[in-house]
């Protein structure tokens, strides 16, 4: 036995040296290893079961951690949000992965290096719920203000723009001096005094963003001052307390009725209750024939409910009411006031002057936007009227189916982009085919109608009319009674834009120089050339005309054919923007007689004068009165007819021979 333990205590002397070695040189090794695991990979070690199951109310310093672990920070965030990041079973090792048949590709977090292949089984998928999608989005702006590609950049932008925060301010901040893309750049420098003024360390440095704007017109900047200069109205029991916007009398700025709700909403003073809400409780605590002491018929009386009412309230039965007397009185000893939602008054100063500023300008820029609605408005009523212009104002015929030679322009343009699919050939093929198609229609009314009517103006007007209907049925038949499409080029998509207020769209733009080009058109024919020369001979005086050796019925032809096809080119024009059925014309015959004879019957300038009267006034009483045109265009048909009784010939009045025909 003595023998046997000896031998024992020999073996442990030697074998405790080599485990203390092992146990001393292992220690140094683990610790060795644990600090070579750093940024983004000791995050994730250290956050592992944060990352596999991501909640809302724990995953913020979650990826303020990752974000700030350096390297490969973006990329892991960017598939964390994405739904490809997932983790292995047999160790929790985080990877990225991407779906390849069966099996999972795997790359590294950190670097982005392929790191192999495993089973659908080996894997589980993360898949963070929109909240935490959200929180990782707003992590990722810092990223992608300085990414490479410049889209992730205007991306990041509007992201910040649509939902910014204070964590924001910074990294824009710092993004800007690196910005190579100037468009970019002064969207990045925009946006910082935008963040500047809502989030900004001090008054000074808020106040300077905001004047910085001076009157800026953007929509976004007005959207980040009306927060700053938004009021609530609250009572006081004492002094007012925060950021005083305006302070209110009761009976003067407010009703007592609205102070008392504010005293109930602050929970200075008790609910009132009302007179019906008194008769309820009161009915409520009958017993024996009485109510509160006193006989049920006595309630007739107001006085003896009040008191019944008392005396149930001093029981504690019902809650007390307040008299008259006692809430005006109640009202009268507290203060009340509206109170900036901006805490700061250097702020709110700021913004209400520039808020003051802005609203002059934006004031200025609406009356130009209305002027330019005017405009466009007076140049298609100019162009609808310029046909109109010859056959009434120079010939005297009243043609009412000039509306019917428009719409036939505009079904002219309609059938020729059914063949030509380019729209800009087809509207360059419409418009002379419009004027050829409407100038033989022009030219088949006045041979086989019209010149048997001259100097009957009546018997004009009403074949003119049932021409009108007969011509409005048989573009039902043709084309249904659909609106039918006329599509305009590509290029006159969109708007001319100065700022926010005013734009005006490239189609009216298209028709305002359209009419510029038929009134020099129209000066040219009847000034520059035999035709026009012969017209107005012929109008002034037939039969001195006919003994100079110029056949007047075939210049009645010529000039009934040129004002309806003008009106033809003037249909596919308006067609651009209007909807094109049979009665399109109906909607501008009475505007297009309106010009004419507003602005002067036979002068081409006076129809250019009555156009713009028509379309400012129509304009200007729309403004006034927004939400019934109708009302607007039954105002302008009376200013028209009072008018005409102080200026029978209009605002352009022909002399001469020709006024007194």
């Amino acid at each position: 036995m003595r023998k046997f333990l000896i031998a024992l205590g020999l073996l442990l002397a030697f074998a405790l040296p080599g485990q203390a070695q092992e146990t001393g040189t292992t220690a140094p090794q683990a610790e060795a290893a644990q600090a070579q695991i750093t940024g983004l990979a000791a995050v994730l070690a250290e956050y592992s079961k944060e990352i596999a199951k991501p909640s809302r109310r724990t995953i913020g310093p979650v990826i303020a951690a990752i974000a700030a672990s350096g390297e490969g920070a973006s990329r892991f965030l960017q598939a964390y949000a994405d739904k490809r990041v997932g983790q292995r079973e047999s160790d929790g090792a985080f990877f990225i992965i991407e779906k390849k048949g069966s099996e999972y590709e795997l790359s590294d977090p950190v670097t982005g290096a392929p790191a192999g292949t495993a089973a659908k089984s080996d894997i589980k998928e993360i898949k963070p719920n929109s909240g935490v999608r959200a929180e990782i989005g707003a992590a990722l702006v810092r990223f992608l203000l300085s990414d490479p590609d410049p889209k992730k950049r205007r991306d990041a932008l509007t992201a910040i723009e649509r939902d910014g925060e204070a964590s924001h301010l910074e990294p824009l901040r710092a993004s800007i001096p690196d910005e190579t893309d100037p468009a970019i750049k002064a969207e990045k420098e925009r946006l910082e005094r935008l963040l500047t003024i809502r989030f900004g360390k001090d008054a000074p440095e808020r106040v300077a963003a905001i004047e910085s704007f001076g009157s800026d017109l953007g929509l976004d900047f007005r959207a980040t001052l009306n927060p700053l200069v938004a009021t609530t109205r609250t009572a006081f029991a004492g002094a007012p307390e925060g950021n005083v916007a305006n302070a209110l009398k009761p009976g003067r700025d407010i009703s007592k009725d609205e102070a008392y709700a504010m005293l109930v909403a602050a929970k200075i003073a008790p609910a009132r209750i009302s007179a019906s809400e008194m008769q309820q409780a009161l009915a409520a605590h009958v017993e024996g024939g009485q109510v509160g002491g006193l006989p049920l018929a006595a309630m007739a009386d107001p006085a003896k409910r009040e008191e019944a009412y008392a005396t149930l309230a001093a029981a504690g039965i019902v809650p007390q009411r307040l008299t008259d007397a006692e809430a005006d009185k109640l009202v009268s000893d507290q203060q009340y006031a509206d109170i900036y939602a901006e805490p700061d008054p250097e702020v709110t100063t700021a913004a209400e002057a520039a808020l003051t500023r802005v609203g002059r300008t934006v004031a200025a820029m609406q009356t130009v936007d209305l002027g330019l609605d005017a405009l466009s408005l007076a140049s298609i009523y100019f162009l609808a009227a310029i046909g109109l212009a010859i056959t009434f104002g120079v010939m005297g015929v009243i043609n009412m189916a000039h509306g019917e030679f428009i719409t036939m322009g505009a079904y002219t343009g309609y059938v020729v982009q059914l063949f030509v699919p380019d729209y800009t050939a087809s509207i360059l093929i419409a418009l002379p085919l419009a004027f050829a198609i409407t100038f033989g229609a022009g030219v088949a009314m006045e041979r086989l109608v019209i010149r048997w009517l001259y100097k009957r103006p009546l018997e004009t007007l009403l074949a003119t009319f049932g021409i009108s209907i007969a011509l409005q049925q048989l573009f039902k038949n043709i084309f249904g009674t659909q609106a039918r499409p006329l599509t305009s080029p590509p290029w006159l998509d969109g708007a001319w834009t100065l700022n926010d207020v005013v734009s005006i769209s490239y189609i009216r733009i298209a028709i305002f120089v359209l009419a510029l080009i038929f009134l020099a058109l129209y000066l040219w024919v009847m000034r520059r050339t035999r035709l026009g020369l012969e017209v107005r001979a012929v109008t002034q005086n037939p039969s001195m005309a006919a003994s100079m050796g110029i056949n007047p019925d075939r210049i009645n032809m010529l000039a009934f054919g040129f004002g309806s096809g003008i009106a033809g080119i003037a249909g596919v024009a308006i067609g651009l923007f209007a909807k094109v059925t049979s009665e399109m014309g109906q909607d501008y015959i009475v505007q297009s007689f309106m010009t004419v004879v507003v602005g002067g019957v036979g002068s081409i300038f006076g129809t250019l004068a009555g156009a713009g009267l028509i379309g400012v006034l129509q304009k200007g009483i729309e403004w006034l009165n927004p939400s019934n045109t109708l009302a607007a265009q039954t105002y302008m048909i009376l200013f028209i007819i009072i008018f005409i009784q102080f200026r029978p010939r209009g605002i352009i009045a022909l002399k001469g021979r020709a006024a007194g025909d």
